[in-house]
């Protein structure tokens, strides 16, 4: 018997777990796909934004900016990359400028800190790439960027760390009610459970609707992105969007904390909720709009694209209840989610307390968990005391963002491990430069197989049916 199970292993559901296994509470996290971080998490802006755009007295306002001060800390406790650049809003009309003051008068209300208008000259200075056209903008130091997928990796193998379960491949297909506690049932396997928390995503309002609350539904908002070399990374130093719809903040062009250049999202409401297709259209889009903030913007150095889809619910807010005793929802959890994300977890576990939950601190929790990205950052003499210790860390397996034999290894043995191609490029940017995997895939593919115990060709890219081998060249 669990005390709490989470569904969902995203950014808020990793979250929520690594808050609560501070506490002496038996943990699940149940997962329906092969890895974590695999819904929106996976494929959004990585943007920890200031919280100026949220309506006052909403949940969005109020976890945004509470979030956004959390951060630095669990990032640097995780081990996590964080890089506080700040962001500017950018305006080319009197239009916008109008918009611009009601954003700052809005992120005041909300408790932003440093906000502040700038004008062209003092722009200009601050991003010289910029428009000639821009007239003003709203600066907000502090917004930031990270790593959702680095995030949520490090937050649910914290938790794993100190006790928590994850249990993947586990889609829940019914939630059944008995005295007392929850059954949480897949096709396989049976979770007992007291409490629930709802953190599904896409699917929250599914997994609701399996305790009779229907009182919200979430539909899909697909984002398309291009994403251009590091050579590109200095064009701008801060998150530059232009003046928001009510379609979301529109086309940013923000530097990575991996040092590429990102642009996008599209912003279009779809049904299909597992349709993360790329559009010419989307395409056309990003690039026109990208151009007329940051003229220069070299697209021929795009390295890849992509397509993430965000939970827009139907309450226009962040829907965080509790409809049923034991059952809390931490669902339509669009943007400023990844931003919100810390403080959301400190409000489920205050949801938990509600519902009578004890929450006891847990002597032994330990909050710190080492940098997975260590290696590739140290200095010469550092790396090689480490290849000293393991010659593994002195095989460069991936040329283009130089990642060794042991930095892979490191990924599929720590906390959650990675069982696939796709999970060692979250884990390790194998697989994420220039070749986008062309030369280092088949290696990777070799220390899976021997890791895991499995036949090379039995190595997915992305869990179950995404094989990449059918079999040795020289028996086909």
């Amino acid at each position: 018997m669990f005390d709490v199970v989470i569904i969902g292993a995203g950014v808020i559901g990793g979250m929520i777990a690594r808050t609560l296994s501070a506490y002496d509470l038996k943990l699940c996290i149940a997962e329906k796909e092969n890895d974590v971080a695999m819904g929106a998490t996976k494929a959004n802006s990585a943007i920890v934004h200031a919280g100026f755009d949220a309506k006052p007295g909403s949940l969005k306002a109020k976890l945004n900016v509470r979030g956004s001060e959390l951060m630095p800390q669990i990032a640097e406790e995780l081990g996590v990359k964080y890089d506080n650049n700040g962001s500017l809003v950018i305006g080319f009309s009197e239009a916008d400028r109008e918009i611009i003051k009601a954003l700052y008068e809005r992120g005041c209300t909300n408790g932003v800190k440093g906000l502040k208008i700038v004008e062209k000259d003092e722009l200009k200075k601050l991003e010289p790439n910029l428009s000639e056209n821009v007239l003003c903008a709203l600066y907000a130091p502090t917004g930031a960027i990270t790593c959702p997928y680095e995030l949520t990796i490090a937050a649910i193998g914290n938790a794993m760390d100190n006790g928590a379960q994850l249990e993947l491949n586990f889609e829940v297909k019914e939630i059944c009610e008995k005295d007392g506690y929850y059954e949480v049932r897949s096709d396989k396997k049976v979770l007992q459970t007291k409490y629930i928390i709802n953190a599904a995503g896409l699917y929250s309002d599914k997994i609701a609707a399996m305790v009779g609350d229907t009182s919200f539904t979430v539909h899909p908002r697909r984002g398309e992105y291009i994403l251009l070399d590091k050579e590109c990374g200095n064009l701008v130093s801060h998150t530059i969007f232009r003046t928001p719809s009510k379609m979301g903040k529109g086309i940013l062009v923000t530097p990575t904390v991996d040092g590429n250049l990102l642009t996008g999202p599209t912003s279009v409401d779809i049904k299909d909720k597992e349709d993360t297709s790329t559009t010419a259209v989307g395409f056309d889009n990003i690039i026109r709009q990208a151009k007329e903030n940051v003229p220069d913007i070299p697209y021929n150095k795009t390295i890849t694209s992509f397509c993430g889809l965000r939970a827009v619910g139907s309450t226009g807010d962040f829907i965080m209840n509790a409809p049923k005793p034991g059952f809390i929802n931490a669902a339509g959890i669009e943007s400023p989610g990844l931003s919100s994300a810390p403080a959301i977890a400190e409000y489920a576990a205050e949801l938990l307390k509600e519902q009578g939950a004890v929450l006891l601190p847990k002597e032994s929790y330990h909050p710190i968990r080492e940098a997975q990205h260590a290696f590739r950052e140290a200095g010469i003499e550092e790396k090689n005391e480490m290849i000293k210790k393991d010659k593994s860390f002195g095989k460069i397996v991936c040329r283009c963002e130089a990642i060794t034999e042991g930095e892979i290894l490191r990924a599929i043995r720590t906390n959650p491990g990675a069982r696939d191609l796709d999970g060692v490029k979250r884990r390790t940017r194998a697989q994420m430069g220039r070749c986008q995997g062309g030369f280092c895939s088949p290696q990777i593919v070799e220390l899976l197989s021997k890791e895991l115990g499995i036949p090379y060709e039995a190595v997915t890219k992305s869990g179950e049916g995404s094989y990449i081998n059918i079999g040795k060249t020289k028996e086909v």
